[in-house]
């Protein structure tokens, strides 16, 4: 590849392991750099219109370097660049999946909330909320992946949805949303899936339970007195 690209991050970012899980299913190397949210540095802001990870420095072999910024747009430029497709060439489906990528943002947002709520009446109805959103997926997954057979970018964006929800239901030892089962059985082969796997580091679940808990939420009492049963 005649480009060098640089792919700034956050550690915990679900929008950047999207980018990452496609860059991952098309070969394409990329060095990454993870930067503190908290603390943006300047170099970030002033390449940044947003102020947001992911962020894409792309570097040609003449030196001239342009910037990509939001994720989904990151990642159909990867889908593009290099290998089949995981976009489908049918204009109405390429639509309709990029519409469902756009559902899995909805769907981070109401995990925002689920691990945000104050209280138990607010997490159970951010929980009501959420597992209503995964039935409508039940009803619209062909299997074993979002469109069928093969992995696609919807796929690609679902990963880092369920990969909160693993993290969840493992360290409280149940269900946190109840998954239907075509779901259920999607969400544990995107677990399985090398891209997947390997968009985050090895401390994520770690890290994630104390970003939480450290929010004071309801949620994150409920990590925290798990986490002393783990000790």
């Amino acid at each position: 590849m005649s480009q060098h690209l640089r792919l700034i991050s956050h550690k915990l970012c679900p929008y950047v392991q999207r980018a990452v899980i496609v860059a991952k299913e098309k070969d394409i190397p990329f060095h990454r750099v993870d930067i503190d949210l908290a603390n943006k540095p300047d170099w970030f802001l002033a390449l940044s219109p947003t102020g947001k990870v992911p962020l894409l420095e792309v570097t040609e072999n003449d030196g001239t370097t342009k910037v990509l910024f939001e994720s989904a747009v990151i990642a159909e430029y990867f889908d593009e660049i290099a290998g089949n497709p995981l976009l489908p060439k049918d204009p109405l489906e390429r639509a309709r999946q990029r519409a469902w990528v756009e559902f899995a943002s909805a769907t981070l947002a109401d995990i925002g909330k689920l691990y945000s709520a104050a209280d138990a009446a607010s997490f159970d109805a951010a929980t009501d909320a959420l597992e209503s959103r995964l039935q409508l997926l039940e009803d619209e997954l062909a299997g074993p992946w979002f469109a069928g057979e093969r992995f696609g970018l919807v796929d690609a964006a679902f990963g880092p949805v369920f990969r909160y929800l693993d993290v969840f239901d493992w360290r409280l030892g149940r269900e946190t949303a109840v998954r239907p089962a075509k779901v259920r059985a999607w969400s544990e082969a995107l677990a399985r899936r090398d891209s997947v796997r390997d968009a985050v580091a090895e401390d994520y679940a770690d890290r994630l339970i104390d970003f939480v808990v450290r929010k004071n939420s309801y949620l994150g009492g409920l990590l925290e007195r798990h986490a002393l049963e783990f000790a």
